[in-house]
């Protein structure tokens, strides 16, 4: 049996799921950051709050989600 199956909240790819996560809503946040620059640059002076919200809150907290993965992993790795 490979380590990844043995792991709670690892994946099968070996990716624990809460980097998945992090990746996702990172990958989400900076995709708004693209759309409102591109908005912003076009000449659009009213964007939606939405999508500034989603721009400010989930780019940072897919980082957040991806750091906390990557400390409890570099943990896990120490303890054996």
């Amino acid at each position: 049996m490979d380590n990844a199956a043995k792991q709670p909240g690892v994946s099968a790819t070996g990716k624990p799921i809460l980097m998945r996560l992090g990746i996702g809503l990172f990958a989400i946040g900076l995709l708004a950051v693209l759309a409102v620059f591109v908005m912003f640059a076009a000449g659009l002076e009213n964007l939606p709050v939405w999508l500034s919200a989603i721009a400010g809150v989930v780019t940072p907290l897919g980082l957040l989600l991806g750091l906390i993965a990557l400390v409890r992993e570099a943990r896990a790795g120490k303890h054996g």
